[in-house]
């Protein structure tokens, strides 16, 4: 007799605590599925030319899309994404740009510029002067905060086709550009990325440009992003 009791006794403890578990089970997951979907948003302005809407390849090849989507988790994402680029800008173009759009700030600002006051023979001064300016506006695009700002190095189309039977004196010129922009990023504290040594260690490899035998293609632009990702975690947290 006493075993039936205390075996009833089990049974009535097993359901009632059993229950109670079961009761709040549905609480917790759904407290655990509210914290999934708060997701922190953030936005990103690049600024730029030909490189920056990647010419030759589609919207989603680009590096700022494939950077936009490659950052994404179920935590954050960038959730605006405003491109003002256009090929054969020069910084004065960008400037001009800049000041039509008068476009909002932003979490992230991106700037890569010069390759076409280059191209172009432009008077390397006034190269100087625009580019200043430009990484002053994109301080101020960027919530006036330095940290918030990246530049990005202008590739060498030396390697390319295009560029073959000048690729010498193209690559110096380049060169002479990129140590002007690293050396501003230095002196204002602000982050500089070297993508032209992935340029140069490509070349015109098979699949390394886009069917125009000059722009980066949608893989290159990808190392692009593979390099510049771990940098953008750390801004946008």
């Amino acid at each position: 007799m006493i075993k039936k009791i205390n075996a009833i006794l089990c049974i009535l403890f097993i359901l009632i605590f059993g229950c109670a578990s079961d009761d709040n089970l549905p609480l917790e997951t759904q407290e655990e599925e509210e914290q999934t979907e708060e997701t922190k948003t953030f936005s990103f302005l690049a600024l730029g030319d030909s490189y920056t809407i990647g010419q030759g390849v589609t919207e989603d090849e680009s590096w700022p899309f494939q950077l936009k989507d490659a950052f994404a988790t179920p935590t954050k994402k960038i959730e605006q994404l405003t491109v003002i680029a256009r090929t054969g800008w020069t910084t004065s173009s960008l400037i001009t740009a800049i000041e039509e759009n008068e476009p909002q700030n932003h979490d992230l600002v991106s700037l890569l510029i010069g390759v076409n006051n280059q191209f172009q023979r432009g008077d390397f001064t006034v190269f100087r002067t625009e580019f200043d300016l430009l990484l002053d506006k994109a301080i101020s695009l960027a919530n006036n905060q330095i940290d918030n700002v990246i530049v990005v190095s202008i590739p060498d189309y030396g390697v390319t086709p295009f560029g073959t039977n000048n690729s010498e004196t193209i690559a110096s010129e380049i060169d002479t550009y990129n140590a002007y922009i690293k050396q501003k990023c230095t002196e204002a504290e602000i982050i500089f990325i070297d993508v032209t040594s992935i340029s140069r260690d490509l070349g015109d490899s098979e699949g390394s440009l886009a069917t125009d035998n000059l722009h980066p293609s949608g893989y290159q632009y990808g190392l692009w992003v593979e390099k510049i990702l771990p940098i953008v975690k750390e801004i946008l947290k």
